[in-house]
């Protein structure tokens, strides 16, 4: 029983490196003032991953809108380019890290998950 969790530990230790700067692989989650940063510097592409008709009342200005819930979901994601880094963001955050776990299990190389908009949009990201 001791070895099992020994195992364990080790083994959660292993998955979780800490490591939530940009210059990680994958997907790891920014502040607002950090996704603003990388929203100005225009490298990342931003993607609204709530429905159509949330997207349609406000959105970062740029954004593509691929809604994680969206039957087409998996299709859509699997014709990004992988090597490209992607700036995700929803409504409160739950919705932007689910997709950032689907686009990290695709091997999309960069996502950065920004949360929700309200809270960019008071960072000041452009709404429109």
């Amino acid at each position: 029983l001791a070895v099992l969790a020994l195992v364990a530990v080790f083994t959660i230790a292993a998955c979780d490196s800490g490591d939530t700067s940009s210059d990680a692989p994958g997907a790891y989650t920014v502040s607002a003032d950090e996704a603003v940063e990388l929203i100005e510097a225009g490298e990342h592409t931003v993607i609204d991953v709530r429905t159509p008709a949330e997207f349609d009342e406000a959105h970062i200005v740029g954004a593509l809108n691929i809604d994680v819930n969206g039957a087409d979901f998996a299709d859509r994601i699997a014709e990004l380019d992988p090597e490209q880094p992607y700036l995700v963001y929803c409504r409160s955050g739950n919705r932007s890290a689910q997709a950032a776990s689907q686009m990290e299990d695709i091997d999309i190389g960069e996502i950065a998950d920004a949360g929700g908009l309200a809270d960019l949009a008071a960072a000041g990201a452009p709404v429109e």
